[in-house]
């Protein structure tokens, strides 16, 4: 279990984080939201024990993290760590990128372990390809499957799937999170992407303002976000009647006090993303086909 006790942290005077608190149990998946800037990396870091805490504690079981000041080599074995940058070596193969880190004292495991997370992360056709002639989607691939190479026990992800094309993202996804949760092996996403957390994540921790904004399972935030930041994460939102309601919350009715006049459409494939005006107030919606500007339809909201 991973404990995250009291944890304040500043790069010079101002804390970037401060009055941090939370538990993740081994196998479980927690998001870490938040806008830019709001510490999600710094915190992944931290974790990881790259920096030193200013003040509280980083616990994973009984083994405290500590920072630079304590450690001459960063990190803990049990702990692997994937950052934007990859940090891969260009000059060899995909597989011996993969493979860099298990032993070689068993050759027909380390075969067979690293032909199974090139199956995971779909790279199995540029086994033998070197680092250095691949893409930055390809790229990312690699380094999520030679952290998961050694099997940690948890596993920090800095935005680990901002580089991968739209059409492989979605299968990979669940490649990866479905992987982590048979091996029981604990993570944390740093994510803008609220498809790295619907269907996924266990608990979400929103950052804002140095400090934990909000915390909860995904289905729980969704449906009672308490703040502008949360509902935006989801999806389009409306602010009516002291609550926050989606854009696919409302449906066009005969008739209600909510009487709006239609600005834009917006194709969204299987719905049209309505922008409309209620008194000096935007209010969007979803429906099903396009409705043209100075149109005028009553909404209702639909729970």
């Amino acid at each position: 279990m991973l404990h995250v006790k009291n944890l304040v942290f500043a790069y010079q005077k101002s804390p970037i984080l401060r009055d941090i608190n939370f538990t993740i149990k081994a196998g479980e998946n927690t998001a870490i939201i938040g806008e830019s800037g709001s510490g999600k990396s710094t915190l992944l870091k931290l974790i990881y024990g790259e920096y030193n805490l200013n003040e509280g504690q980083i616990f994973w079981n009984d083994t405290e993290v500590l920072g630079p000041k304590h450690n001459l080599v960063v990190g803990y074995e049990f702990m692997k760590y994937v950052a934007q940058e990859f940090e891969l070596m260009p000059f060899i193969t995909v597989e011996e990128n993969i493979g860099k880190h298990l032993s070689n004292f068993f050759p027909e495991e380390k075969k067979i372990r690293t032909a199974e997370l090139l199956e995971v992360v779909e790279l199995t056709s540029l086994a033998k390809t070197k680092v250095k002639l691949l893409s930055g989607g390809q790229k990312q691939r690699v380094a999520l499957a030679r952290a998961l190479a050694e099997t940690p026990e948890i596993l920090l992800l800095d935005e680990p799937f901002s580089h991968i094309d739209n059409h492989q993202k979605q299968a990979l996804r669940r490649r990866v999170f479905n992987y982590l949760k048979e091996k029981n092996i604990a993570c944390i996403v740093a994510t803008h992407d609220k498809e790295d957390v619907l269907g996924f994540a266990d608990q979400i921790v929103v950052l804002n303002n140095q400090t934990i904004a909000a915390q909860g399972q995904p289905k729980q935030l969704y449906k009672n976000p308490k703040s502008a930041l949360v509902a935006a994460f989801f999806s389009e939102f409306n602010f009516l009647e002291g609550t926050f309601v989606y854009a696919h919350q409302l449906k066009v009715v005969q008739n209600s006090a909510l009487r709006v006049t239609v600005k834009k459409s917006y194709f969204k494939g299987s719905y049209c993303l309505i922008e409309s005006q209620f008194n000096e107030q935007t209010i969007m919606f979803e429906h099903s086909s396009e409705l043209f500007q100075n149109d005028e339809v009553c909404l209702e909201i639909s729970k």
